[in-house]
């Protein structure tokens, strides 16, 4: 019985693979020690981009060093501002202005932060950032939710044609829709209604947002059908079907499109500065453009550690998610 176990195996080795024989080498040979050849260091090393045989070829190594210097200088360049806006916040006033610019502040004045936060009534600012960062991710997520359920698993008629309609429009520039959005929330059509200095001026014209819907409907296609058909079967609406096997599956891209509408919520600063005139529900970013243009007698310093409270929280949502982000921008890559 044991030899004829023992001829079994043998037969199977010869019909493994050329390619499995020698994985199964390399690693006897790392298991047993031995010196490790440029073979066994390709076959363990992960895959990269640029394999480190290629590196050897000198045209292939400038080129690399070329673009690995690029990206430093981008980086560096992208850091330079906010590494300016930390440092002139810890500045006096006359230091701030010195000519030429020091590096690092001499005496750093860490009061800044404190009378900034004081002064330029943080707080409040950072409160009213949070409220429409939130309600814009409530609305976004409601409309564009049922709107890409609609379009990936509804049988609508045109849908070709809406889809066609939603993809048209991020051909458009943002700007473009300014002063019609404006005369809209002006005078609500048939209600006549203003929502100048409210919350729902600046939450409304960005409720049906066409990236968010074709992000959610390429990912809802991916849903099985078969899934969908088999709960309608059991006797399920389509209310519940999207409730209730849809949205759960989706929560990957749910919450790339969350993180995306709270950081584009957050740094957005041209339509509340024009619907929202009452300094009382304005976001932090356009209370500190307000300030530094009414009061000026504001120290610059100040003006920049208010700019350094605004910028924590979306930096320290990215750090810490920055996986997530990342997986569901795969997951939901869209499909022509």
């Amino acid at each position: 019985m044991e030899m004829e176990r023992i001829d079994a195996l043998h037969g199977l080795d010869e019909q493994e693979p050329l390619a499995v024989g020698g994985r199964r080498w390399l690693a006897w040979r790392r298991r047993f020690g031995g010196r490790r050849s440029s073979a066994d260091t390709l076959v363990s090393s992960e895959r990269t981009l640029i394999s480190p045989l290629m590196l050897r070829r000198p045209l292939v190594r400038v080129l690399y060093w070329g673009i690995f210097s690029l990206l430093l200088v981008a980086t560096l360049t992208t850091l330079g501002p906010l590494y300016w806006m930390v440092s002139g916040a810890l500045k006096s006033n006359v230091e701030i202005f010195q000519t030429p610019p020091t590096f690092w502040p001499a005496h750093p004045q860490w009061s800044n932060y404190s009378n900034a936060w004081r002064i330029l009534q943080l707080p409040l600012y950072l409160g009213n950032s949070l409220i429409l960062a939130a309600g814009a991710v409530v609305l976004q997520l409601l409309v564009s939710a049922t709107a890409a359920y609609a379009l990936s698993k509804l049988r609508l008629w045109g849908k070709q044609a809406i889809q066609f309609a939603f993809f048209a429009t991020l051909m458009v520039p943002s700007v473009v829709y300014l002063i019609p959005q404006f005369v809209n929330i002006s005078d609500l059509p048939l209600i006549h209604v203003s929502l100048i200095n409210t919350w729902a001026g600046v939450w409304l014209p960005e409720a049906a947002n066409a990236f968010n819907i074709l992000v959610l409907k390429s990912f809802f296609d991916t849903i099985p059908s078969e899934l969908i058909d088999a709960a309608r079967l059991d006797g399920a609406s389509s209310w519940q079907v999207f409730t209730r096997i849809v949205l759960p599956l989706s929560r990957p891209a749910l919450a790339v499109i969350t993180i995306f509408t709270v950081i584009a919520s957050w740094k957005d600063f041209l339509w509340p500065l024009l619907v929202l005139s009452n300094s009382n529900l304005q976001p932090l970013l356009v209370a500190l453009y307000h300030e530094s243009s009414l009061n000026a007698n504001l120290p610059f310093s100040y003006l920049m550690a208010g700019l350094v409270f605004a910028s924590i929280p979306p930096i320290v949502l990215f750090l810490l998610f920055q996986r997530q982000i990342i997986r569901g921008v795969n997951l939901t890559g869209l499909k022509g």
